[in-house]
């Protein structure tokens, strides 16, 4: 099946580049391009694609809120931010909009057409230093209550998980918090892979997480996971 993707960046050559990139790729086509937030939100509305690539600084409506705005709307587009600026602010305000990954423009181009791939078949990615920085940041916070709460994750902010998803998924939410693959998890837990993704279909309908990201997000605040554990 071929991935429909917008391009959302002010720039027209990067556009192009990136354009020129996808149109080597079978599996992949531009079906649309845009150079503002309005713009990409007004595309999505019209040709449904299957991902954005999109960037964060575009004059008018950034890509964080044309973000909030396609993930949030009818349809099941997911958004990949690709940009210069990797602050924190932005890369948290990107991931709780629903971006389903993060990436800087200074990657591999290969390593973007393998974050649309991902991102297309339902799950998440954070480029590396970027993670660093999301696990230098969670050290530094004070230590979590027992409570479990999340605030400000999405889509779980201000519940308690306790209640709201069993031991085993607290289990299977830990590990995807320390980064395992689902070969793992299944390895780690000593169940089978099929019932990995059965916790993982769950999860990501309990805590009304998109994806993946989010789940690690969520680990991380309701304090499952610490850092480098």
């Amino acid at each position: 099946m071929t991935v429909r993707v917008v391009l959302a960046d002010d720039q027209p050559l990067v556009r192009a580049a990136l354009g020129m990139v996808i149109a080597d790729a079978p599996d992949i086509e531009v079906v649309g391009e845009a150079g503002t937030g309005a713009e990409a939100v007004a595309l999505v509305q019209e040709v449904r694609p299957d991902v954005v690539v999109m960037d964060i600084r575009m004059p008018g409506m950034d890509g964080i809120e044309a973000t909030r705005r396609v993930t949030g709307g009818p349809g099941s587009t997911r958004v990949v931010i690709l940009t210069t600026f990797d602050d924190d602010d932005y890369v948290y305000g990107a991931l709780r909009a629903g971006a389903s990954g993060f990436l800087v423009k200074d990657m591999a181009l290969e390593s973007i057409l393998t974050a649309v791939r991902v991102v297309a078949a339902g799950d998440g990615l954070i480029a590396p230093s970027v993670t660093r920085r999301l696990i230098a940041e969670f050290a530094g916070r004070p230590e979590p209550s027992r409570t479990r709460t999340a605030p400000g994750a999405p889509g779980t902010a201000g519940r308690r998980l306790d209640g709201i998803i069993t031991e085993r998924e607290y289990e299977v939410l830990t590990l995807v918090g320390r980064g395992l693959s689902n070969t793992e998890i299944a390895a780690e837990l000593v169940i089978s892979i099929a019932t990995v993704k059965t916790y993982l279909t769950r999860l990501l309908a309990k805590l009304d997480a998109r994806d993946r990201v989010q789940l690690v997000i969520i680990a991380y605040e309701v304090g499952l996971v610490a850092p480098n554990s």
